[in-house]
């Protein structure tokens, strides 16, 4: 219970009645719950859309879902989302990116990547067959935080400084097994074999993603797992998407 008090306190802003102690390694076991986290997110997310329902039009309710899962996790993996593409746009050595990364302010090629994440987001869910969107609504938030896990488990550290590092000095394969265990049974539970075959493409694509980053930056950091964590949203919606079929 602790781990996921923590789990839930670093992955959204909601507010909790209590508080719980966190040592630093602590926030790397805590990564072993992180898809319940996301299941938990992607739960209000089916609560607002069942209560939006009767009262908006279904384009209405689909952008105010994307935005309140953008508030709820306080834009923290956007955020990663615009570092790692102004730092690609930067052109430079392992040290200029990383040093753009690190810069607070958004660049324009970073406000262009947020802009597209969303839209992509939006239209994705706006195309999802009824039937099947308050099952996706669920999925994607946990799938993308089961990324997280996939990214820093056995990772290296490509800055010593930073919640990245401290995540990777605390989270080790028996997380990513309790992490993968749940993904793996929820998804099923909810598609079938689709949802193993979501769960499959997405490892793909983040597997990828940490070998790209061990060249390029010698490692992972926060940014990077929060960039990965937006395409992985953006992606089970996109491959959910080709595998029930859209409109």
């Amino acid at each position: 219970m602790r781990f996921f008090v923590i789990a839930f306190q670093f992955l959204t802003i909601v507010p909790l009645p209590f508080a719980v102690r966190c040592d630093d390694d602590d926030l790397g076991r805590s990564m072993a719950v992180f898809p319940l986290v996301g299941l938990v997110i992607g739960a209000l997310l089916v609560c607002a859309d069942y209560l939006m329902g009767a009262l908006l039009p279904r384009s209405v309710g689909d952008l105010i879902l994307v935005a309140l899962c953008t508030v709820v996790t306080g834009g923290l993996h956007l955020d990663g989302l615009a570092d790692v593409c102004d730092g690609l746009a930067a052109r430079g050595s392992r040290e200029r990116f990383l040093e753009v990364m690190k810069d607070p302010r958004v660049g324009a090629v970073g406000g262009a990547a947020l802009v597209l994440a969303l839209l992509l987001k939006y239209q994705a869910l706006l195309a999802l067959p009824l039937p099947c969107k308050r099952q996706v609504l669920l999925f994607f938030p946990l799938v993308a935080r089961f990324s997280q896990v996939l990214m820093t488990v056995g990772a290296q550290r490509a800055r010593r400084d930073g919640l990245g590092s401290l995540f990777i000095g605390g989270a080790g394969w028996g997380q990513l097994a309790v992490a993968g265990v749940s993904t793996l049974g929820i998804g099923l539970f909810l598609f079938g074999l689709n949802g193993i075959y979501c769960v499959a493409a997405l490892a793909a694509l983040t597997w990828s993603m940490k070998s790209w980053a061990h060249r390029r930056l010698g490692g992972i950091t926060g940014d990077v797992i929060g960039c990965n964590s937006e395409l992985n949203e953006i992606g089970c919606l996109l491959v959910m998407l080709m595998l029930v079929g859209g409109r």
